[in-house]
């Protein structure tokens, strides 16, 4: 089984009244960690570059031992910090880079983490399945921005397709971390 941590748990102020009138977010920034295989998801924007590299520390890794960086979606607050990766490929929606080559993108990164297609906050939405010892986690981006939040996205490129992506998730998931709040527990009918 693979495991699954939140180096830098994410936050927004977009969904909340803002009395300065900036906008301040960012996203959770998540370790996968499977085969060998050390997989940052979103690495996001930061105060600080060492926020990042910090987290990393505590788990026994730098940036160079990072294989692969995973973006969910092409929002910028989720892939500014991809650059301090400078060994490990990128796996998107168009596919995996390696510095300026690229290959087709293959949905099953290992036996135990899966990419699937989950549009409707952007257009290019991605999320990983990932098996865990509890569970399948999903981490899906913006596609839930906190717990099962927010119900109407602003920034949504088509309504219809981010309930059909929520609805995917909401059935695979035992537990989802979203793009910006803490991870949560679906709760199975």
């Amino acid at each position: 089984m693979a495991s699954v941590k939140i180096l830098v748990e994410g936050y927004t102020n977009v969904d909340l009244e803002n009395d300065d009138g900036k906008e301040k977010t960012c996203p959770n920034i998540t370790l996968i960690q499977d085969k060998n295989l050390n997989i940052v998801v979103d690495p996001g924007v930061l105060e600080s570059q060492n926020i990042l590299v910090e987290a990393l520390r505590k788990e026994g890794l730098t940036t160079e031992d990072i294989d692969i960086v995973f973006l969910t979606h092409s929002h910028i607050d989720h892939f500014r910090n991809i650059g301090m990766f400078k060994r490990a490929k990128t796996l998107e929606y168009f596919g995996l880079w390696d510095k300026n080559t690229v290959e087709d993108r293959k949905n099953q990164v290992t036996e135990n983490v899966e990419v699937i297609e989950t549009p409707g906050h952007s257009n290019d939405g991605l999320s990983l399945v990932v098996n865990t010892d509890q569970g399948k986690v999903v981490i899906c981006g913006d596609v839930f921005w906190k717990e099962n939040e927010p119900e109407n996205d602003p920034y949504a490129t088509d309504k219809t397709k981010l309930a059909e992506s929520r609805k995917k998730i909401l059935a695979i998931a035992d537990w989802i971390i979203p793009g910006h709040g803490k991870m949560f527990k679906v709760k199975k009918s």
